[in-house]
């Protein structure tokens, strides 16, 4: 059996997808208020609101306000925001042998940035009603109040920090772990009468 290859990249992605989770990845972001809608753009329609969160309490405007107030406190909010960016780059890269198109496509991309951060605070507001349907309001009250001391904002200050120590030191343990298992599993199946390469 050959040990597969290790790919910081992967290593990287699946941590941040992680760190996303359980871990404020960026510096701490104040609210903000969304863009108003260009002339003649579609209007973002609201997520629906679930009725309870998993407690079964009523999910209440307050209640709500702190799931954002934590979703953008803890920096996790912060990951959207290369989401719209990376997206206008593939479209400029699917453009790239048109270079006619460049100015026009520019202009283009600039124009729709208020109806994309729209589309933004939209998803925070989903998040936002996710925290808020796994959370109660005092839980929420609890986290917002870390994230606004010192403690909470230096933890989000060193997340970017603590990632990429995390992933470097992952790139050497997952080539060491991968090795000592198939030593371990070699051995062991020695022991019942296989032989493996």
């Amino acid at each position: 059996m050959s040990r597969p290859p290790v790919r910081p990249h992967a290593l990287r992605a699946a941590l941040a997808g992680a760190v996303f989770l359980i871990a404020p990845p960026a510096f701490a972001q104040a609210p903000q208020k969304p863009a108003a809608p260009q002339k003649g753009a579609p209007a973002t329609p609201a997520p629906a609101t679930p009725a309870a969160n998993t407690q079964g309490s009523a999910l209440t405007p307050s209640h709500l306000a702190l799931a954002r107030e934590v979703l953008l406190g803890s920096g996790i909010a912060r990951s959207f925001d290369s989401i719209i960016p990376a997206f206008s780059d593939q479209i400029r890269q699917n453009a790239v042998t048109r270079p006619e198109l460049t100015k026009d496509l520019d202009e283009v991309l600039a124009s729709l940035q208020p109806e994309m951060e729209l589309q933004k605070q939209a998803m925070i507001n989903t998040a936002a009603r996710i925290y808020a349907t796994r959370l109660t309001e005092a839980e929420l009250a609890d986290i917002a109040t870390f994230f606004r001391s010192p403690a909470g904002k230096r933890y989000v200050e060193t997340q970017p920090q603590v990632l990429d120590g995390i992933v470097q030191a992952m790139q050497g343990w997952t080539q060491e772990v991968s090795e000592y298992v198939m030593v371990r599993v070699r051995a062991e199946m020695a022991k019942r009468g296989h032989q493996m390469q």
